[in-house]
């Protein structure tokens, strides 16, 4: 009962800051789950809700959708999704705790920083960006953070950006579940993600635009930090 409770509240607080921020979801929900039910499943959780959120987002901006720009960041990601997935397989899950938190860390200092990178804007740029996403995302469940510094040095705007943004959540979600198969979760837990995804929709529309950006960003920000550090420290102790 206390499992489905937390389940219910990480699901529903991160689906209300992506229909808030149009991003977001994995950085709060991914460590969250991990801690809850391990980061074999927790990952691959992250990976099926934050591809249905990108779906339903996608559906409403997809005519801003650059196909020949993303082309690079799919391939990259298509081709490094499994070694991700590999990876995270293969891994002592203390080992992997600590590498998943520290991935979080880095998303979000990246994030955070908004690091320019001469050169991270252009063609190489992408197809470097859509690598680590797609290995983040498979092993991790964060993969959005490089492809929002690319767009960061591209100077794309906050109007295309989403939408593509978006897209390719969809596709490495879509690409990382077929790599790593679904959560092993039994119909009750999935009844409670569904049921908590459409809620914090709910809840996030009608919040939208009462919510200063700044305020949410921080907040996102946060509650990664923090999965990731306590992730990072369950680990070690595990050793």
């Amino acid at each position: 009962m206390i499992e489905d409770i937390g389940l219910a509240l990480v699901v529903a607080v991160a689906g209300c800051v992506q229909w808030l921020t149009g991003m977001g979801f994995a950085l709060v929900a991914a460590p969250a789950l991990v801690l809850l039910l391990g980061p074999g499943d927790g990952v691959l959780l992250a990976n099926c809700a934050a591809g249905v959120v990108s779906l339903a987002g996608l559906a409403g901006g997809w005519r801003r959708v650059r196909p020949r720009d993303m082309v690079p960041f799919v391939a990259a990601a298509v081709c490094t999704v499994p070694v991700g997935t590999w990876t995270a397989a293969r891994l002592p899950e203390p080992v992997l705790m600590v590498v998943f938190g520290s991935l979080v860390c880095v998303a979000v200092t990246l994030v955070a920083r908004g690091m320019r990178m001469p050169g991270l804007g252009g063609p190489g740029g992408a197809l470097v960006a859509g690598g680590a996403g797609g290995f983040m995302n498979a092993a991790a469940g964060v993969g959005g953070p490089p492809f929002s510094l690319y767009a960061v040095n591209a100077g794309w705007p906050m109007r295309e950006f989403v939408p593509n943004a978006q897209f390719y959540g969809v596709v490495v979600n879509v690409v990382s579940v077929a790599a790593g198969g679904f959560p092993r979760l039994g119909v009750r837990a999935w009844s409670v993600a569904g049921a908590a995804l459409f809620t914090g929709a709910v809840v996030g529309a009608v919040l939208t635009g009462r919510v200063p950006d700044r305020g949410m960003r921080r907040l996102v920000l946060g509650l990664a930090l923090v999965g990731g550090v306590v992730a990072v420290g369950k680990g070690v102790a595990g050793l």
